[in-house]
């Protein structure tokens, strides 16, 4: 791993998540504007070291390396581009139960036709993780908004 590929705290505090949460991130990454949007987010999550992006299709599968990433993480984090929810259902097959689920269109983008995607509409997916917004409303009252888990003292904001 290059030093340019090292998870880094993206929360401002200037910790180094080492020890914090370990999460892996499942995007639909489907043919429309709102699936290549979810992956191109969960691209950026990576970047930012909220988690790590792996192949929803290979989880379909149920490749034995996919499999040993997922128990290895501290949460399951799935990005659907509509509410379909293909990449929870892949998961929820391969007996996973994701911690948290962004549905893109839930947050008032459309699923569209056209492969245009903006750097506004991929924030806004990338925010609603750090945010924390898919979580269900129990897992909201059991982790800090965020859940950075960098340990740096910052609650994850």
């Amino acid at each position: 791993m290059t030093e340019q590929n090292l998870p880094r705290c993206a929360c401002g505090c200037g910790a180094e998540p080492e020890g914090g949460t370990k999460r892996i991130i499942f995007a639909c990454a489907g043919a429309a504007k709102a699936g290549q949007l979810s992956n191109e987010a969960a691209v950026q999550l990576t970047e930012e070291g909220y988690g790590k992006i792996a192949c929803t299709a290979s989880l379909a599968v149920g490749t034995p390396s996919i499999m040993k990433k997922v128990e290895a993480a501290d949460e399951v984090v799935v990005i659907d581009g509509c509410p379909v929810g293909c990449a929870r259902q892949i998961a929820e097959k391969a007996g996973i139960t994701p911690d948290q689920e962004i549905v893109v269109t839930d947050l008032g983008i459309e699923k569209g036709g056209s492969l245009d995607l903006s750097e506004e509409d991929v924030e806004t997916i990338v925010s609603a993780a750090w945010e924390g917004k898919g979580r269900s409303e129990t897992e909201k009252g059991r982790r800090p908004s965020g859940g950075c888990g960098c340990g740096g003292g910052c609650g994850g904001e």
